[in-house]
């Protein structure tokens, strides 16, 4: 069982992750409506990343896909353009746990490079 954010450790942000933000509830668009059924609404934390054009971002998104498959731990995510915003929470625990500052961590590291 993954450490939950009921733990006062999980319910801040590590420095290194700052440019995430705790969300109380999934993000809401249109587009994510269309592509998921309606959950729970859970603790998350989220990032947007910002490219130059199309394909910089998919390129970002199959790395980040590839870290996701070895870690089995997948993000939600949205691709407009050359935006991705990125949702991670662990679905099984309802909760943001350790799992998620790993991946970011790891997300963050791909976006720097």
């Amino acid at each position: 069982m993954a450490q939950q954010t009921n733990n006062p450790s999980l319910d801040v942000l590590p420095d290194e992750l700052k440019a995430w933000q705790f969300e109380d509830s999934q993000i809401e668009t249109p587009q994510l409506n269309a592509c998921r059924k309606k959950s729970a609404p859970q603790k998350s934390i989220s990032r947007s990343f910002k490219f130059s054009n199309f394909r910089q971002a998919f390129a970002f998104m199959t790395q980040v896909a590839m870290i996701a498959e070895k870690a089995n731990h997948h993000p939600n995510w949205l691709n407009i353009y050359n935006e991705v915003i990125i949702t991670l929470t662990t679905h099984s625990e309802n909760a943001v746990t350790e799992k998620d500052f790993e991946l970011a961590k790891k997300i963050d590291k791909i976006y720097k490079n």
